[in-house]
């Protein structure tokens, strides 16, 4: 059974879904292809509530690794690439065409694009990160507002100041929802 939530975030409502077996899906509700829940789906915060915990944090600066069940659906191919982009530390980025490389396929930064712009978890799959081979920023499902704002939000917290993150993540944490 298929159950959906929808969460505010610093960059616009979040629809998430999954199921028994991980988080399915992260929608951008704000973005270019918002996600409407399928009438069969389930709505119920209590299955996400560890996902839910984590995003907040991650938006408060004080999580740099996601530790979820995931259960992203694609190729063996598209699931090579989204492996691939959970190995890209936090608040750094690569292009496509050193992704490619790393997966031992330098002739494929296309295939790698579309593959990325697949990534069905964005945020904890963090094909955010990925940018053109000029740097520029490039396609995101969320837009290219959101793209910038996620790395942004990492390159504020990706030096620790003491106490920082733990300040933002209490407000983050007691924030009126």
């Amino acid at each position: 059974m298929t159950t959906f939530w929808e969460m505010p975030s610093p960059v616009g409502p979040l629809l998430l879904s999954g199921d028994e077996q991980g988080l399915r899906g992260i929608s951008f509700q704000s973005g270019p292809h918002a996600a409407v829940p399928a009438a069969r789906w389930t709505r119920a915060r209590e299955p996400f509530e560890s996902v839910i915990a984590q995003l907040e944090e991650y938006f408060a600066g004080a999580r740099r690794r996601f530790e979820l069940a995931l259960a992203p659906e694609g190729s063996p191919f598209q699931c090579e690439v989204w492996a691939m982009l959970r190995r890209i530390p936090y608040g750094e980025t690569i292009t496509y065409s050193e992704l490619a490389r790393r997966l031992g396929r330098s002739s494929a930064a296309r295939a790698v694009g579309a593959a990325n712009g697949r990534n069905p978890i964005p945020v904890v799959i963090p094909c955010h990160r990925v940018v053109g081979a000029d740097g520029s920023l490039t396609g995101f499902g969320g837009g290219l507002d959101v793209k910038r704002r996620l790395l942004s939000l990492e390159a504020r917290f990706r030096e620790p100041v003491p106490g920082a993150a733990r300040d933002l993540f209490e407000l983050a944490r007691n924030a009126p929802r």
